[in-house]
């Protein structure tokens, strides 16, 4: 194994991330940040199969799927995929026993893991170099750690995912003509939804005050449905529903048009992030600190502290990093009048405020050009 930091760039670097679309949108500036760094380095990504639709498109990258439906004949297909490849350096970026067994059909000379403090799931085995620890990272910067172990000293805060004119061309057809806010009300944990109630009092806001239409977004699974249906029925002042009605990329599509996303913990508001859309994160079954839209930390409605206390009897400050608060009635500590005021912080703040990057574009803008 060569020695890290690297002293010359290498001939090829495989990332592993294979889900979930949250995490594989914080791992894209680390692509962009080896492309910069790198231009000469051949990168392939392994990724899950639904996260590919996100981001198999991007340029200069080779994708291979890994398919967990597939079973056991997910793990053969990589072996065989990858039997006569080698890389110089892994960058084994998840932390569950899946994605270390998969590694082990990626033939590489550095495999560069997370350090021990943080390497669930027995992550350390499969490894034989970690990053270095930093405590209290956020996710996005603990992925940035891996080019900064390799001896990237500059990172690269870009994202760029493409959007092609079809998605875009569905988004125009879907969205009202003119600026629109997105509820996207569910995560893929249910523990980490906020109340229907509370985003019909949102929505019927949005319109009452700034005269905004409300899209509602989400999958075709039985409780985003339900969530729908439940906002609905207590709105004064209907959203137009788009729940399950949506790919990745007309999403993405969707939130590059939107004048805010409101979200709890999920997918979606890191998508906004990639196409600089300001979100209100609502937290509190998760560490803000830890996984809030990354560009937006002056819109989060934070109740993790008091979801702390209430449901663990301690001081976040002292729990373990990461720490999920599992009650459904968690998301419950975040008020009504918490949520609209930051949403007034937000309306009025200019567009972009929150955004270093600026990479929020119209309907219409392709942001490869």
């Amino acid at each position: 194994m060569k020695p890290l930091p690297l002293k010359n760039p290498p001939e090829s670097v495989c990332l592993l991330r294979l889900s979930a679309i949250g995490d594989v949108c914080h791992a894209v500036p680390v692509i962009r940040t080896l492309q910069k760094a790198w231009p000469e380095t051949r990168l392939t990504w392994i990724v899950g199969k639904t996260e590919y639709d996100l981001v198999g498109d991007i340029p200069g990258v080779e994708f291979i799927i890994f398919d967990k439906a597939a079973g056991w004949r997910a793990w053969r297909d990589l072996r065989r995929v990858l039997r006569d490849r080698h890389f110089d350096v892994l960058l084994h970026m998840q932390m569950s026993l899946r994605a270390s067994l998969a590694s082990l059909a990626i033939p590489a000379d550095i495999r560069l893991g997370f350090d021990r403090e943080r390497a669930n799931d027995l992550q350390w085995l499969f490894t034989n170099a970690r990053i270095p620890h930093v405590p209290r990272q956020h996710v996005l910067e603990s992925f940035l750690e891996f080019p900064r172990a390799l001896g990237i000293d500059e990172t690269v805060l870009e994202w760029n995912i493409p959007i092609p004119e079809g998605a875009r061309q569905k988004a125009r057809e879907l969205a009202p003509t003119g600026p629109y806010v997105i509820i996207s009300p569910c995560s893929a944990h249910a523990y980490r939804n906020w109340t229907p109630e509370g985003y019909a009092a949102v929505a019927d806001y949005l319109w009452e005050k700034w005269q905004l239409p409300v899209l509602l977004t989400g999958g075709p699974s039985t409780t985003e449905r339900r969530m729908a249906q439940a906002i609905l029925a207590r709105s004064r002042h209907r959203p137009r529903d788009l729940t399950g009605h949506t790919d990745l990329k007309t999403l993405l599509a969707l939130l590059a048009g939107a004048r805010l996303l409101i979200s709890p913990d999920s997918g979606p508001a890191h998508m906004a992030t990639t196409v600089g859309t300001p979100v209100v994160g609502l937290y509190a079954a998760t560490n803000p600190e830890r996984a809030r839209p990354y560009c937006s930390p002056e819109l989060v409605v934070n109740g993790y502290p008091d979801a702390v206390r209430q449901f663990l009897g301690k001081d976040n400050m002292i729990v373990p990093w990461g720490t999920r608060i599992r009650q459904p009635a968690a998301m419950s500590l975040i008020r009504v009048p918490d949520v609209l005021s930051i949403v007034e912080k937000a309306m009025g703040s200019p567009q972009n405020m929150s955004n270093p990057v600026s990479l929020r574009h119209s309907l219409d803008t392709d942001p490869r050009t």
